[in-house]
């Protein structure tokens, strides 16, 4: 079987690689093709990748192919995973420099600099949407390219239903959750809701009973993980549910600008000097590569979330977050298995909503738990959101919504409109600054007019 990782010179590749690594069923993935626009990126993680393979126990690890032709990579395959970042982490460093400089965040998937991120890249994604409808329109399309639910969306109008947005955010939750329950996370049912980075946890099953009252009846429960940390015990018992971490961004919203300000580096900053030091550092042939990636690993989730954790006072990020995150690439590989060997699993996905959750029409892309077969994702029926979490999803699914008419209009003018919806957003006057300094700073926006 074909895997086709499209953003194949990024960082995180190994990680996807590792789980493949790891595979041993039948019908697993054999061969793995490397896509990306930048040779000297693809020739780096192309050496990590070997170095694991030669550190492996198994004997018949996926072959590895590298390419910078698209169609090429394309052709053949079963499935398509897609992690690129249109304008690199220096553009992540752009967007959240120009959004603090307007007292708004800057975060690569919510507010201000989600709108951005997600301009530069809808124009990109729609064109390979366009290449893998028909160079391999029996592939499946898993995407972890960010803005995750917006990009999934606008793919899905090529694509339908054979593109699936994974995230791992509501997996680490649920687990983080189940052992502070006591629960064994890999028996445990979530009612988790939202879109990609705005959902909450409201109950997690054991047994067919709901344990999760349980966790609100106790502060030294509810501050155990890392949500409740960074949340605080008596907002989580106002809201009777546990927020998708990056709903400190609009929870606490103030907090986290003012932490991200104060910060000697934003986290985009950081990432891209940190990443700019590996890939120069493990071009040299002399250096290990594997070792050098798995030390920059460790540094970068580490470090996590960091201005946020500060802003809440929740301190440092503990080692068990890091091991329950569980990992996109396990997200992945589990929904690879499930349709590719008919392995029924049912995986929190980014899939369209059809008459899933009420307020939102039939083409939303909604983050939702989902049974996995052989025919593809089918999301499960939820209860609907309180009015606050509806008011906050359909608000930002509007602005979605915006920003994919005016990607496909080429318009500034709908630019601003999705910037001055946002409930980030706080001003047209700023939303019409936002775009006049974004639109200077990204090549990548020239299109709007």
């Amino acid at each position: 079987m074909r895997l086709v990782v499209l953003g194949g010179g990024g960082f995180r590749v190994p990680l996807v690689y590792g789980a493949l690594l790891g595979d041993r069923g039948e019908g697993r993935v054999d061969e793995v093709v490397l896509y990306d626009t930048d040779p000297l990126r693809l020739r780096t993680i192309a050496r990590v990748l070997a170095d694991q393979a030669a550190t492996s126990a198994t004997t018949d690890a996926p072959r590895v192919r590298v390419t910078t032709d698209l169609d090429t990579a394309l052709r053949g395959a079963d499935f398509v995973f897609s992690a690129i970042r249109v304008g690199g982490l220096e553009g992540r460093a752009t967007d959240e420099r120009i959004a603090l400089a307007e007292g708004v965040l800057g975060q690569e998937t919510v507010g201000a600099g989600g709108i951005a991120y997600g301009l530069r890249t809808l124009p990109v994604v729609d064109r390979i949407a366009r290449r893998v409808a028909e160079v391999a329109p029996d592939a499946w399309f898993i995407n972890f390219t960010n803005p995750a639910g917006l990009v999934t969306e606008a793919m899905s109008r090529h694509l339908g239903d054979r593109v699936i947005g994974i995230c791992d955010s509501p997996v680490g939750l649920g687990r983080r959750v189940a052992r502070a329950l006591g629960a064994d996370p890999a028996t445990v049912e979530v009612d988790y809701v939202g879109l990609n980075h705005l959902g909450w946890l409201r109950g997690l099953r054991v047994d067919g009973k709901d344990e999760l009252p349980r966790l609100f009846t106790s502060a030294a429960l509810l501050e155990s993980f890392e949500e409740g940390r960074l949340f605080g015990a008596d907002w989580l018992r106002s809201l009777g549910c546990v927020p998708n971490e990056y709903l400190h961004y609009y929870y606490f919203n103030r907090e986290a600008v003012r932490a991200y300000q104060q910060a000697d580096l934003t986290r985009g900053a950081f990432l891209h000097g940190q990443q700019a030091r590996f890939y120069a550092r493990a071009a040299d042939p002399t250096v290990p590569a594997l070792a050098t990636w798995d030390e920059v690993r460790a540094e970068r989730e580490a470090t996590y979330m960091a201005e946020s954790r500060e802003a809440a006072g929740a301190g440092e990020r503990d080692e068990a977050s890091l091991t329950e995150s569980g990992g996109y690439e396990t997200v992945a590989l589990a929904l690879m298995r499930a349709i590719a060997r008919d392995e029924r699993a049912t995986l929190v996905l980014n899939v369209r909503n059809r008459s899933t959750l009420a307020g939102l029409d039939a083409d939303a892309v909604i983050e939702v738990p989902c049974r996995v077969d052989s025919r593809g994702a089918h999301p499960l029926p939820v209860d609907p959101l309180p009015a606050h979490a509806l008011a906050l999803v359909t608000g930002v699914k509007a602005v979605e919504r915006e920003a994919m008419a005016a990607a496909d209009a080429g318009s500034r003018a709908g630019a601003v409109k999705a910037f001055a919806l946002h409930p980030l957003v706080d001003s047209v006057s700023v939303a019409r600054r936002l775009v006049d300094g974004y639109a200077r700073a990204h090549p990548g926006l020239a299109y709007l007019r």
